[in-house]
């Protein structure tokens, strides 16, 4: 009897893809964070808080998407968790990018759109992080 195997190759992101991808958490979360606490203070600093965040996420997701992109590009197989991975992280970028215009309105016309989109935001980057961060198939099964 004999037993063939396809050889299963990993491809983790490389050391500044991982670095981005897992920045965009906490800059995304610590935007949603400061909503949570506008809504509950109205000190209008904490919108500024998270407007601020917002914009670091998008560039260090932004990034990380242009990374995405290259490797999706470099792939063998376009299809799997490799575009799963890559559609989450264009999602959690253009709602970032929806979020950060919906924050660059004046004082409370933030509420609550703005803390509803952070926490979608939050949601996807964290889901963006998982899939990204854990082994990636690039042959073999997906």
């Amino acid at each position: 009897m004999t037993v063939t195997t396809q050889p299963v190759y990993r491809c983790t992101p490389g050391p500044l893809h991982a670095t981005l991808l897992a920045g965009t958490v906490p800059l995304f979360l610590g935007g949603l964070l400061s909503d949570i606490a506008y809504y509950q203070s109205y000190q209008i600093q904490w919108s500024n808080f998270a407007a601020w965040l917002i914009a670091g996420g998008l560039l260090f997701c932004g990034l990380a998407l242009l990374f995405g992109l290259l490797n999706l590009i470099r792939a063998e197989h376009k299809g799997g968790r490799a575009l799963v991975y890559f559609l989450v992280l264009l999602a959690t970028w253009l709602l970032g990018l929806v979020n950060a215009f919906e924050h660059a309105k004046d004082a409370w016309a933030v509420m609550p759109s703005g803390l509803v989109l952070s926490v979608i935001v939050s949601a996807l980057a964290c889901i963006a992080t998982w899939i990204g961060l854990t082994n990636l198939r690039s042959g073999g099964a997906q």
